[in-house]
């Protein structure tokens, strides 16, 4: 996966990556509307409303797109898969595959998928996401 640039923490953010370094993923949902969304801001993006409050999520996901990128900077692993998925809870988010290999047959759209935690630095751990394993331990 790709250490570039890391998000930076901000007052409207801080909450968020103090959940995913205790494990935890969470989105927003607006209170006038009702609608979800990621990621997270002071406001709803649908009606603009400005009371939202922090929804946790399941941790489940399906695979709704992707790009394979096989320009790896010096000191990178890769090839590695940049996604975005939609949580259960119904929002899309950006994120990383992880733990298949990084073709397109290993990454079939609509593939169920599950959140995992990655700590790249003091402040930041991020929510990446790994096929759900089957019953008999392979990826779905």
């Amino acid at each position: 996966m790709l250490r570039g640039s890391l998000p930076e923490p901000t007052p409207s953010t801080a909450w968020f990556w103090d959940a995913t370094r205790r494990g935890e993923l969470y989105v927003q949902e607006c209170t006038a509307c009702g609608g979800r969304h990621f990621p997270p801001r002071p406001f709803c993006p649908a009606c603009g409303g400005r009371e939202v409050t922090a929804l946790k999520c399941s941790g489940r996901a399906t695979l709704w797109s992707y790009v394979i990128n096989h320009m790896v900077p010096k000191g990178g692993d890769g090839p590695y898969a940049v996604a975005v998925v939609r949580l259960d809870e119904g929002p899309l988010m950006m994120t990383n595959i992880v733990d298949c290999p990084q073709t397109p047959e290993a990454l079939p759209l609509d593939m169920a998928l599950e959140v995992v935690f990655e700590p790249v630095s003091e402040t930041i751990t991020l929510p990446i996401f790994r096929p759900v394993a089957t019953s008999n331990g392979a990826g779905a």
